[in-house]
């Protein structure tokens, strides 16, 4: 499947079934000089998915992050990212970090954090395209009524879902968020999934978090950095089963006890038993 980007270059796109592959590790390793921290990490995410991926501070949850984005070059294996190398197609992943540093003081507003996510080069002029793909984007997190507002003046969920507008604002195909509810109250922890409900089979959705034992029920699959294998030669990658949370509805438990190898695929395997 040929999937055409920004900058006029077709990439092609892994399929699986009738689900293409947008994201790959095959036998991955990494490490930091003689700190070894990731081997023989294999693990595929389908388009339209939404995937967790989980694991103690320390685990390798920031390196991943680093080679899905193309900051880091694996020493072993490959990465593809929409059928390419993350550094050439990482413009198509919209990325929202667990902390924005910014300047109380400076004057900001809502629609000018959003438009940032606009921003291609140091000589970009906004358009009034431009405009258009913010105003979009505020409306698909439900805060469109606070263009005008000042940033500094949100409350910390708010400006949490200012940010996935600006990743949402340059129309990304993966949607990558870093520790997303991190000192979230109920209230905006509730409004941010409601937000990425909305967008669950539009865009691949990636989250990645601390340990969790309990998931969105609009998860489709969890990925564990597990230290499983020989001490001292990094961590690897494995998926475990969820079952529902007899308690809540719109969640489901993890069962960290209950393995399956990272690169075993639900979606062949049901589209087999069909």
């Amino acid at each position: 499947m040929r999937r055409k980007v920004e900058s006029d270059v077709s990439i092609e796109m892994e399929t699986s079934g009738q689900v293409p592959v947008v994201l790959r590790f095959s036998h991955v390793g990494f490490s930091y000089e003689s700190l070894p921290v990731l081997s023989n990490v294999s693990f595929h995410v389908h388009e339209g998915e939404f995937v967790a991926f989980v694991g103690p501070n320390g685990s390798g949850k920031t390196t991943i992050l680093k080679l899905v984005l193309g900051l880091e070059q694996s020493q072993e294996g490959t990465v593809s990212l929409l059928g390419g190398n993350p550094k050439r197609t990482r413009s198509l992943v919209g990325y929202v970090p667990q902390h924005a540093s910014y300047d109380r003081m400076f004057p900001v507003s809502v629609g000018e954090v959003v438009r940032m996510g606009r921003l291609r080069s140091s000589l970009h002029r906004y358009t009034k395209e431009d405009d258009r793909f913010v105003q979009e984007a505020l409306e698909q997190v439900d805060l469109s009524n606070l263009l005008d507002r000042p940033y500094s003046n949100l409350s910390g969920g708010q400006r949490r879902r200012v940010l996935v507008a600006r990743a949402l604002a340059v129309h990304p195909q993966i949607l990558l968020l870093d520790e997303p509810t991190a000192n979230m109250d109920k209230e905006s922890e509730t409004r941010l999934f409601e937000t990425l409900g909305r967008l669950k089979g539009k865009t691949t959705i990636m989250i990645v978090a601390h340990d969790m034992s309990i998931v969105s029920a609009m998860t489709d699959r969890v990925f564990c950095i597990s230290s499983h294998g020989q001490e001292g030669l990094g961590r690897t990658v494995v998926q475990h089963k969820m079952v529902p949370e007899p308690e809540d509805t719109m969640k489901l438990r993890v069962l960290h006890n209950e393995d399956i190898p990272g690169d075993v695929c639900p979606l062949k395997e049901n589209e087999e038993q069909q």
